[in-house]
């Protein structure tokens, strides 16, 4: 197989990957988030999305007319994927945080229930997932670091950019760019991740029932207890 062709497949590959993260683009559009499942989903796919487009426009950014053939080197394609995957899972972080912090704004919902939701729905959404073949020894850790987080949280209300702390460091850290670009980078590739937020803040906002989602806990919850006695 010749180079051209080898790059063009691999690009292909990765571009019907960012695809299918996207949701194949119908999952953007207006949809109730009532339940845990609906905001799983939603969590798993605007997490991809941004972890996606940032990460891969950095690249494209940084390597100019080269991006493509960057994709005919292995070990660049395998330090991507891990990239990708570590981003993905601190992008899941942060709108899990954000979104429990709306659930307790626009609720009457204390802290610990909203926590026992937002722990639902991560868990959710890292058992959809699962363990990428190709996401690096370090995943299962980060899965376990996100839940932590979740799990210490205070779920107060904040504003806009306060719960996005992860993602932006996260591309820093573990996109395969040289250390001393990275440093004259970090201000720009920071606020880059935070500008991508902003769509994805206004579609949780406008889409989001959060009285739903807390009856919906409530519920579950209910029928857990039925179970169990």
């Amino acid at each position: 197989m010749t180079t051209t062709r080898r790059i063009r497949l691999l690009s292909a590959t990765l571009w019907k990957s960012v695809a299918w993260y996207f949701g194949a683009r119908r999952s953007r559009a207006a949809r109730r988030l009532d339940c845990r499942d609906a905001l799983a989903e939603f969590v798993r796919t605007r997490a991809a999305h941004v972890a996606q487009t940032s990460l891969y426009g950095y690249l494209r950014t940084r390597a100019g007319a080269r991006f493509p053939e960057l994709f005919a080197n292995d070990r660049f394609v395998e330090s991507v994927n891990i990239a990708k995957w570590h981003i993905w899972l601190a992008c899941v972080s942060d709108l899990a945080v954000y979104a429990g912090g709306l659930m307790r704004e626009r609720t009457q919902a204390g802290p610990l229930e909203v926590g026992r939701i937002i722990q639902g729905v991560v868990e959710e959404t890292l058992y959809q997932t699962g363990v990428p073949a190709d996401a690096g020894t370090e995943f299962a850790a980060h899965a376990e670091r996100v839940l932590a987080r979740v799990m210490l949280c205070d779920w107060q209300p904040r504003d806009d950019e306060a719960s996005f702390v992860e993602s932006p460091a996260a591309l820093v850290q573990w996109a395969p760019i040289a250390d001393e670009l990275k440093h004259f980078d970090e201000a720009i590739v920071r606020n880059s991740v935070r500008f991508r937020w902003q769509e994805v803040r206004r579609e949780l906002r406008r889409d989001m029932d959060a009285a739903a989602l807390v009856l919906a806990g409530r519920a579950a919850g209910a029928a857990g207890e039925s179970v169990g006695s």
